[in-house]
């Protein structure tokens, strides 16, 4: 096989790929392999070019037994580390016997590993606390505190808070798992938005009327719908109100709004818009493109006093995905916050 053959070769391969032949030698690279390990790479010696031991331990392996090997190979160009999974396969040239290196890039997987990782770490922390709280005060009650009302009283009032917050975690937890679940699956249910943001006002007034709050509804829309699952829009908005509710403080009002448009540019089609805006203290920008994450809180301790789980924007989030809409959030310190739920819409008359 000559240089061009193997120049033709490589370059129909889709990885990354280079071909180590006699007296260790590259034979030849394609474009892939050239932008990961950079320019000038035939007729260089393969120790030059590679230079991870791991790699280079599996291809002198490779080149000695002719057996196949694995490795990984990491790459820190650019703005994050890259990692590749290496195939070394022994091959046979012309020239005499060579090895064939692939890189495949895993960093995609790699990710989603790490996430399932912090998933389970912040999922144990966050059931850790209250499990010591109550074991703690289980012991207490059959201790020092078997004989004494008052203290029962006291304690058994601090478990039901913490058995509360567990049963809370849980609940979201089976929530984001459902949603995620069904992400793919497009909702058709035809879904009247008018009807819907009345229902969830009127179910969240006790807890507005508790934390000295209004809620108003405003809206130059007759009658909208989208195509969407009733529950989950109505777990959106839900979410989005008692936020609002819990951060904006006493003796503010929080505004829904609702909007029809017939070709917003979010969707490039007709669309309806919900907003929540509260009167709160605001969110300070660098927080704002985390707060659909998992777990993430801008104020932990506040979050938690409130209970929070840390999972009620990220299982918006998908909601939001699985109807084709978009999530916006838009902050001011000291102006109050304010989330736009984007969908598209069946028909979407223009306003009066």
């Amino acid at each position: 096989m000559n240089q061009g053959n193997i120049a033709t070769l490589l370059q129909a391969i889709p990885l990354a790929s280079l071909l180590i032949g006699r007296g260790e030698r590259i034979l030849g690279a394609n474009d892939r392999a050239v932008a990961l390990l950079g320019p000038g790479l035939t007729g260089r010696h393969f120790i030059t070019a590679i230079r991870q031991p791991t790699v280079l331990d599996a291809v002198e392996a490779s080149l000695r037994d002719r057996e196949t090997r694995q490795t990984r190979y990491l790459s820190s160009a650019g703005a994050q580390d890259t990692a590749f999974a290496v195939t070394c396969s022994p091959v046979e040239t012309e020239a005499g016997s060579g090895v064939l290196l692939c890189f495949e890039d895993v960093t995609h997987l790699e990710q989603v590993g790490q996430m399932r990782r912090d998933f389970v770490a912040n999922v144990s922390h966050e059931l850790r606390t209250p499990l010591t709280a109550l074991l703690g005060f289980i012991e207490t009650l059959r201790g020092p505190a078997r004989n004494d009302p008052v203290a029962t009283e006291r304690f058994l009032g601090t478990m039901q808070v913490e058995a509360s917050r567990m049963e809370r975690l849980v609940k979201d937890l089976l929530s984001l798992s459902r949603v995620e679940a069904q992400e793919r699956v497009r909702p058709t249910d035809r879904v009247d938005l008018i009807r819907l943001i009345h229902a969830v006002i009127h179910a969240t007034r006790p807890i507005a009327e508790e934390a000295d709050v209004t809620i108003v509804f405003e809206t130059e829309v007759q009658e909208i719908h989208v195509p969407g699952d009733a529950d989950q829009l109505h777990q959106i908005l839900t979410n989005l109100i008692e936020n609002a509710v819990k951060y904006g403080g006493p003796g503010k009002t929080v505004t829904v709004k609702l909007a029809a448009h017939s070709d917003h540019p979010a969707l490039r089609g007709p669309s309806a818009v919900i907003s929540v805006i509260d009167q709160g203290p605001g969110i300070e920008e660098v927080h704002i493109p985390r707060l659909t994450e998992r777990f993430y809180r801008v104020d932990s301790h506040r979050s938690r006093e409130m209970g929070g789980t840390g999972l009620g924007l990220a299982i918006v989030k998908h909601i939001v995905n699985r109807h084709r809409g978009r999530l916006k959030v838009e902050s001011e310190l000291g102006q109050g916050t304010r989330f736009d739920v984007i969908l598209p819409s069946r028909a979407a008359p223009p306003q009066a």
